[in-house]
């Protein structure tokens, strides 16, 4: 009895395609003769025998670099690419071969986490695995426990992409087109609640293929090997469209793909006019900056302080065209849209990055903005803009009563630090720079600004926050009202009164008080499953009693919809041991003892 060769090769997964001929041993050899010759089984054997050690991203790249294969796309389409967050991107397939190899090393430049699902035919290129998520493409229906694999990769925060035709695609009426779409993909984007990405690709087979198909289908996909080792020198062109909420409203899954189909064709005809963004949706995150450009400018900038691991710490002033701030503002709305926060634009960039000066924590081994804080000297940009130049002033109204610590201090905000360099010391790296500056500004006696809580917490975590700052750290006067004010809910007024009865009860001492009432508002965030930022702590922590005042709270829409609370801080009334850590400490001393 004949034994079948393990599927080893490509050849070998299209011969299993055909089991009339296994049926038949004696077509057997001619059969696999004139499919060595198709699936160019020597050039794959070299081309394999030399890359083979090579793995996902850098076996795509080989692949392009050996069909001397290119894709065009504009740098404006791929910031549409979303930079994290679960997506499923779905595109037609008209080459069957090369255009989805390029596809993926285009959203990979995005999206490093990308996987694209594949028939058997690409699971067979066991190099590619680590980007693939396999389906059994026979009859568009995924197995039920690879389908769990795609449902559980998105419920990561995975992006994916999928071909939804299943197939390369055929010369139509219309023109080269796919043929019918499954729905699965809308399936999928439901139940997983997924925003979807359309991308257009425009590239063609050869006429020869397009006819081969028109007279048998499987004699047109046996040709798409071949076909491949004809584009050769050639590229595809992507469009990438605006990501959209799952499916369409009030239509079923059939209906959905059908018309999703036809809008991804209309992005061809109609490129420069994009399709709206799902509603509330945020914009795609912009693309990075080049590392080296932004290197080279921020080293022209001057270095505050250099740390005991590695980090620097840059004091910059924005200039024109400059890729420092642009990469900034783009990954402030990355750390920010993490936590609930954020623009909902492509970068967190304004009209007071230009006026401020701007704490940037560099790594220089990974080029990479590691954390930042902005700073501004409030009374020199009252003067040029009025309270117009004042960022503080478009959160809250305020009174008269707050000029004096505009005319005498430093406005802050815009704090960050990215999650791959938290730890218990880079907040306080960040401070160290504010003390550097505060050097260069002896005059000035307070800061001030908004600290943010973000609208993602549980409204009971937020109404308990609020309540704490505004009881142990009021206002010495009335200094400014909330343009949105922030108010705490009936219940929550309730549970913090007895918060404080409770503490009264224990101790008369009014530290002890407020160290009893601080431990339960920890207690009570932690059965929310939150915890206190991080800056509201720094603040609390800076001065003796009344150092440290929150004026007002804020809930700002366009940050979206954080509270903000607006904390003042009298540098005289600073404790001794942060005043000697930040303000006296010469600047290699304070690095070093960190």
């Amino acid at each position: 009895m004949h034994q079948a060769r393990p599927n080893s090769s490509i050849e070998e997964q299209i011969f299993a395609r055909l089991p009339a001929i296994a049926r038949q041993p004696w077509l057997e050899r001619p059969v696999r003769k004139a499919l060595k010759s198709l699936c160019h089984e020597q050039d794959f054997e070299s081309f394999l025998s030399t890359h083979s050690h090579r793995v996902g991203s850098d076996f795509v790249s080989d692949i392009l670099d050996y069909f001397e294969f290119d894709y065009l796309v504009s740098p404006r389409a791929i910031e549409n690419i979303p930079q994290q967050g679960r997506v499923v991107i779905y595109a037609n397939h008209p080459i069957g071969s090369l255009d989805g190899i390029a596809l993926l090393h285009m959203v990979r430049q995005v999206r490093p986490d990308v996987r694209i699902v594949a028939n058997q035919l690409l699971w067979g290129l066991t190099q590619l695995r680590p980007m693939l998520l396999p389906v059994t493409n026979i009859g568009g229906r995924a197995g039920k426990l690879q389908l769990q694999r795609i449902h559980e990769f998105l419920a990561n925060e995975g992006a994916v992409i999928i071909f939804p035709s299943g197939e390369v695609s055929r010369l139509r009426p219309q023109g080269v087109r796919d043929t019918h779409w499954q729905s699965g993909f809308v399936k999928i984007a439901r139940k997983t609640n997924t925003p979807m990405l359309p991308i257009h690709v425009q590239g063609r087979n050869s006429w020869s293929f397009y006819g081969s198909s028109m007279v048998h289908k499987t004699l047109g996909t046996l040709l798409l090997i071949k076909e491949m080792f004809r584009q050769r020198g050639g590229q595809v062109r992507f469009t990438v469209g605006q990501a959209h909420q799952p499916g369409v409203a009030n239509m079923n899954s059939r209906e959905a793909a059908s018309h999703l189909r036809k809008q991804l064709y209309s992005l061809a005809k109609i490129a420069k006019r994009k399709a709206a963004p799902a509603a509330n949706a945020p914009r795609a995150i912009a693309y990075a900056e080049s590392p080296l450009a932004v290197r080279d400018a921020l080293t022209q900038q001057e270095l505050l302080l250099e740390m005991p691991n590695g980090l620097q710490l840059y004091l910059y002033y924005a200039q024109p065209d400059c890729p420092v701030l642009r990469e900034l503002g783009r990954v402030r709305e990355q750390v920010f849209r993490a936590i609930g926060e954020g623009t909902s634009k492509r970068c967190d960039v304004d009209t007071y990055d230009q006026s401020f000066a701007h704490l940037i924590l560099w790594h220089p081994q990974h080029m990479k903005i590691a954390g930042g804080y902005r700073l501004g000297v409030a009374d020199a940009n009252f003067q040029q803009f009025g309270q117009g130049g004042v960022y503080t002033a478009s959160l809250f109204n305020l009174r008269q009563a707050f000029s004096r610590y505009i005319r005498n201090g430093i406005e802050l905000g815009r704090s960050f630090v990215c999650e791959a360099y938290r730890d218990r010391y880079s907040l306080d790296y960040l401070w160290l720079g504010i003390g550097v500056f505060l050097r260069k500004y002896p005059q000035q006696r307070y800061l001030f600004g908004p600290v943010s809580l973000s609208g993602d917490f549980p409204a009971p975590a937020k109404d308990l926050i609020v309540a704490y700052y505004q009881h142990f750290y009021p206002a010495s006067a009335p200094l400014a009202e909330a343009n949105r004010p922030f108010e705490i809910s009936a219940a929550r007024t309730q549970q913090f009164q007895q918060m404080l009865a409770a503490a009264a009860a224990d101790s008369s001492d009014l530290d002890a008080q407020k160290a009893f009432v601080f431990r339960e508002l920890k207690a009570q965030l932690k059965l929310l499953n939150c915890a206190l930022p991080p800056l509201f702590k720094q603040y609390s922590e800076l001065c003796e009693a009344g150092g440290v005042q929150f004026a007002a709270f804020s809930v700002d829409p366009d940050f979206n919809n954080s509270v903000d609370g607006l904390v003042i801080v009298d540098l005289h009334k600073l404790k001794p041991a942060k005043r000697q850590r930040y303000l006296e400490q010469h600047n290699n001393d304070m690095a070093k003892a960190s």
